[in-house]
């Protein structure tokens, strides 16, 4: 059988996380994942695809049952070596319709196909004589085949078992699916490039392409943040009154409104990276808000990811001072500098009271006709580092994290453990250079499709640098 594509049975004994690799290799977080031992009963196919190109295929197979069985069936077939895989199928013509070694056709039959073998083994516990005829088996089909350990506690027997494994297999790596970063993944695709000569160049061309579409989920989580930026800042909101005058509830509601607006712009976002990213099925742990009830509007999410006012007084002297700066050159030799000077106190003086205010609210229309009211575009100078630091820590968390895992996302607990992730990434030159942008967008009608575009290039730096780190 002439195969398209690489294609690997993840096999071995019941509940040693062979699910959870076939779903961190597979980056398909819709595999099955259970503690309860024959989950499992049907083998089960995920490919991986780029581009609509299937770089490998994976099975998920039930665990081995009767192991010892088979193999003592096998054994009363006195044969040379290469007639070996012959007797397996054998084995599998005449069980076919046998309840009894369900679980095990269901796993050689691919196998016999051609696909490759990778055998998974629980290293937090101890090598036992029993797994020799698991192993013994999958030598006599004679297809190429490595071994991951696996560690699903803490225990760890590894070197017994690296002992024993490397009696029936080319390759023995350690793998932690549910700790799985790209890194990790790319070391996989390379030892499964060695199992078979044919495979090299495939598994090789699956390496780039694979590394391509890394690259591509960054860019689009880039472009997609890097617009919920310039969406969020630049937005303006109305609210018609019957009134010449408004009044402190019709304030109130359309603050209420445009803050609602603006968390909703958020979730879509938080939605849409899970998608980027496949965790279509992955939950965040929140009530209504995202981030566990840390508002985007609270004191808490601005302590983590905002700027403190200093830091803003400091950002806004250095841009009052440029623009200050830029009179004097006009005026040189009448203005003795004075203008870079008080352009650096009023762009102080700015970011210490624009701390905390969101925007203007106007009244506006026609005097004998309806009235309305307007909010927006954002005032506030420290909302878009706000809005980011959370889009960047939700967008690392989801980049970084293993579609093996079936944890929830606990944002408030992920966050106690780290308090310095602004640190991680927002420099002071950075700061200004993002300013820059959010100006643009606050005091345009309309931000040339080049601006978002170089702000695009700067999130998308930030975010190789955040989910490369670990």
């Amino acid at each position: 059988m002439i195969l398209s594509h690489p294609r690997f049975a993840v096999v071995g004994h019941p509940n040693k996380g062979k699910s959870s690799i076939v779903s961190a290799l597979a980056m398909d977080d819709s595999v099955q994942v259970s503690n309860t031992p024959g989950t499992t009963t049907k083998r089960r196919s995920f490919p991986l695809s780029v581009d609509g190109k299937i770089l490998y295929e994976l099975y998920d197979t039930p665990g081995f049952q009767r192991a010892r069985r088979v193999l003592a069936w096998l054994q009363k077939h006195e044969v040379r070596a290469d007639k070996k895989h012959e007797v397996v199928r054998a084995f599998i013509a005449e069980h076919k319709s046998d309840v009894r070694f369900n679980d095990e056709i269901e796993l050689l039959e691919p196998i016999m196909d051609g696909a490759g073998i990778i055998y998974v083994v629980d290293g937090s516990k101890p090598y036992g004589a029993e797994y020799e005829a698991e192993m013994e088996i999958l030598r006599w089909t004679g297809q190429p085949s490595m071994a991951l350990i696996n560690h699903i506690d803490s225990s760890d027997y590894s070197q017994e078992w690296k002992m024993a494994l490397g009696q029936y297999f080319k390759m023995v790596r350690t793998f932690n699916p549910m700790r799985a970063t790209f890194v990790h993944h790319i070391g996989i695709l390379e030892s499964m490039s060695q199992l078979k000569e044919e495979w090299i160049d495939d598994v090789k061309e699956s390496i780039i392409l694979f590394e391509q579409y890394q690259t591509q989920m960054i860019e689009r989580s880039a472009s997609l943040l890097a617009r919920l930026l310039y969406d969020s800042i630049s937005m303006v909101d109305k609210l018609s009154i019957d009134k010449d005058e408004a009044s402190k509830e019709d304030k109130e509601k359309i603050e209420g409104k445009y803050k609602d607006k603006l968390r909703g712009f958020e979730i879509d976002t938080q939605k849409r990276m899970k998608s980027i990213w496949k965790h279509q099925h992955l939950a965040i742990e929140q009530d209504i808000l995202p981030f566990n009830g840390l508002d985007l509007f609270s004191k808490e999410s601005a302590s983590v990811f905002g700027l403190t006012r200093k830091e803003l007084m400091l950002m806004g002297m250095t841009s009052g001072a440029m623009t200050g700066a830029t009179i004097d050159l006009l005026f040189i030799g009448h203005t003795f500098f004075i203008g870079g000077a008080i352009g650096a106190v009023v762009g102080a003086t700015g970011g210490y009271f624009g701390f905390d205010e969101l925007s203007d609210i106007k009244i506006l229309g026609q005097n004998l006709g309806k009235k309305y009211l307007e909010i927006g575009p954002m005032k506030n100078k420290n909302f878009p580092y706000i809005l980011l630091g959370r889009a960047l820590y939700h967008t690392s968390q989801i980049a970084n994290r293993s579609h093996a895992s079936r944890d929830k996302i606990d944002i408030d607990r992920h966050l106690d453990l780290e308090s310095v992730f602004r640190d991680k990434w927002l420099t002071d030159d950075l700061k200004n250079s993002l300013e820059k942008y959010h100006k643009k967008f606050r005091t345009s009608d309309e931000v040339e499709a080049e601006i978002l575009k170089e702000y695009d290039l700067m999130i998308k730096d930030i975010l190789r640098g955040l989910i490369n780190d670990r």
